[in-house]
């Protein structure tokens, strides 16, 4: 009777390890679970556009271009080559139809919200497409980088959404004060922001 005391005991000793053992394991798995998990939904809130810029107006500027949205911030990338040295103004259009010759199909600068044209960040207005200015190199070539939260890819706000619209490099600067749209000059490279 004693000896079965013993045995019973020690099955219970053992039961009991086996099942604390079984625990560290389930909740093992259930870490790497979670972390496999944080790394579908960080690809699912991560969305992204890439085009290649197509020379207009007779020019042979090309590039190009990454809309990269994550954590509700959108970040441009932009490389051209084929400038001229200088200054350039890049700003998104309100069509992404970039058929015309002279990227004129476009549209003007994408402005949802009504506001004049202006530097971006302007507290007497600007458009959401007021990207602004970049400087190429005397070899034509140039980088572009921009953020916001004021811009969203594929979502439901009109006022956000950049689907759909058009980037366009110009010529010359933006000025930030000539309406509707900053005295850039030509447009010499389209690319239509089509997810």
């Amino acid at each position: 009777m004693k000896n079965i005391k013993i045995l019973v005991l020690a099955l219970t000793v053992v039961g009991f390890y086996n099942c604390k053992d079984a625990k560290k394991e389930a909740d093992k798995v259930n870490t790497e679970m979670d972390s496999e998990m944080e790394k579908v939904a960080e690809v699912v809130t991560t969305n992204r556009i890439s085009m290649l810029m197509e020379p207009k107006s007779d020019s042979e500027v090309s590039g190009e271009v990454s809309f990269v949205e994550n954590d509700g911030i959108v970040t441009m990338t932009a490389t051209f080559t084929g400038l001229t040295e200088g200054e350039h103004a890049i700003h998104i259009h309100q069509t992404a139809d970039c058929s015309a010759a002279d990227g004129s199909s476009t549209g003007g600068h994408w402005n949802p919200t009504n506001e004049p044209h202006g530097k971006w960040g302007d507290a007497k207005g600007y458009h959401k497409g007021d990207i602004g200015n970049f400087t190429a190199e005397s070899d034509g070539t140039a980088t572009v980088e921009f953020s916001t939260d004021q811009w969203c890819i594929g979502c439901d706000d009109e006022n956000k959404n950049i689907v759909g619209k058009g980037l366009i490099v110009h010529q010359g600067a933006d000025d930030f004060t000539s309406q509707p749209s900053g005295a850039a000059g030509a447009r010499i490279s389209c690319a239509g922001l089509i997810q």
